[in-house]
Order: structure tokens, then sequence, then C-alpha cells
């Protein structure tokens, strides 16, 4: 497997065509999509082009807001935003706020973020309001202009309970498996395999994440070449788990 960041990318603006920057980092980096292969895109850059900024001073913070910022020293407009993308709190502390973002993963803050987006300091920028549709379309429009049936990630950086850093993980995906079942196969030593599940698009996410970062590094996208996973096309809705299952709810 070769991982390859595309290079020059620029600050994405909002109305982007995603896909015509993808096929120019591309060149810029002598590549031509082939089957088979994935692109994992930042969050961040597929927000910046469908919009997703908020400008705080336009937001007002309704009580919960407020309850909750005097808890966790949090600026009450970035709570009420992080309310409106979320469907429960799950834990609070001093500048920490955990919530299940309405599309379901847990993460800090909603997703909502001010690293890496200009004017930073008068507004924030949303996670995509349907990063699987963003997924699907990224997909679309490369094979449209090059033929190629690619897989794409869309990824954010999400901590995990009970382990220190971040990690990449998919919030978005089209055209590989998001949770790759392996029950049903054999171990070395001829063991069926009774729970083993890959949460193979997070896994991507992840590897790709070494190059992406979450500084100054200026490198949202990334192909991967030589992976080798089934024809399905999942999605990383399929990576929630379901209520009836979750031990930690």
């Amino acid at each position: 497997m070769t991982i390859v960041a595309l290079p020059g990318m620029p600050l994405v603006q909002p109305g982007d065509n995603l896909v015509e920057l993808i096929l120019q980092g591309l060149g810029r980096a002598d590549q031509q999509l082939q089957s088979g292969d994935v692109l994992v895109v930042t969050s961040k850059i597929v927000s910046k082009s469908e919009g997703r900024y908020r400008v705080l001073d336009t937001v007002t913070p309704g009580e919960e807001a407020l309850r909750i910022a005097a808890e966790t020293s949090k600026d009450p407009r970035i709570v009420e935003l992080v309310l409106d993308e979320s469907q429960r709190v799950s834990r609070m502390g001093h500048n920490v706020l955990v919530t299940q973002h309405r599309l379901g993963f847990v993460s800090a803050n909603s997703g909502i973020d001010q690293s890496n987006i200009e004017e930073s300091d008068d507004r924030v920028l949303l996670l995509p309001l349907d990063p699987d549709a963003s997924a699907v379309a990224l997909r679309d429009g490369l094979k449209a202009a090059t033929g190629a049936d690619v897989g794409i990630v869309i990824s954010d950086s999400h901590g995990r309970p009970f382990r220190v850093g971040n990690v990449g993980v998919a919030i978005g995906a089209a055209g590989l498996p998001a949770a790759l079942d392996l029950r049903g196969r054999a171990d070395l030593f001829g063991r069926i395999l009774r729970v083993s599940v890959m949460a193979y698009a997070d896994m991507v996410a992840s590897a790709a994440n070494l190059l992406t970062g979450e500084a100054d590094e200026g490198r949202p996208v990334v192909l991967l070449r030589g992976l080798r996973f089934p024809p399905q096309d999942g999605r990383a809705a399929d990576l929630i788990r379901s209520v009836e299952q979750d031990l930690y709810r």
C-alpha cells in the first residue's frame, strides 16, 4: 500500500468545487486515479466548501447553553451551537463538553472547530450536514471526470474514552466497506471468527491522518493505493453502535 498526500491544496472557500481541486492536486502529485484507489478527505475542507460557518455574533445562547457554559467555562455562544448539533450531552467538565452528535457518534463539542479557519475569533466551522452524502457526491464527480471507481472517506479527529490522544475516524464514506464483517472466516488455526467486525473506514482514516495531521501541515487530501477490500458500498453511519448494544450509554 502507498499513501500520498496531494501537494499544494489551497485554502478552500465556500462554493469551491472539491472534485476540481482534488484533480488539480492529483496532477501536481503526478498521479492518475485508478479503480480501487481510496481518497481520504478531511471534513474541514468539505465543511468549508459547503459553507458550514457560523458567525458567533449572530448566535443567541439559550438558558441551557448559559447554564452549561457557566459549568464548563466555555463561550455560551459556542455551547449553543454544540447543543444545536447534538442529540444529547454525554459528559461535561471544566472546558470539556462531550456530546452525541446528531449523526450518532460521540465527540467533543459536536465536532465544532476554530482551528485552521480564517477569522476564527469571530466564527466557527460545523461538520458537514450529511458527510455520507458528501462522500457519494465526491465519488460520483471523480468517476464522471476520470472513469475510475474509487472509495471516499471523509475523516475527522476524535478522542476516545479511557485513552489519551486523537485518532482519525470516518464520518462519511462511499465506495468501500465502512464496517467489514469478518465473522465466519477462520483464524490461523482454523477457528471460526464469531464476533470480529473491522472498523475498516476508521482504520483507513487513521492511516491517512498520519499525513494530514492536525496543525499547519496543509495536507487535507490523501491518496491510498493498494488496499484490498470487497466490493461493498458502505456508509459511515454503519459504524454507529445501536442503543441495544451500547453498554456505556
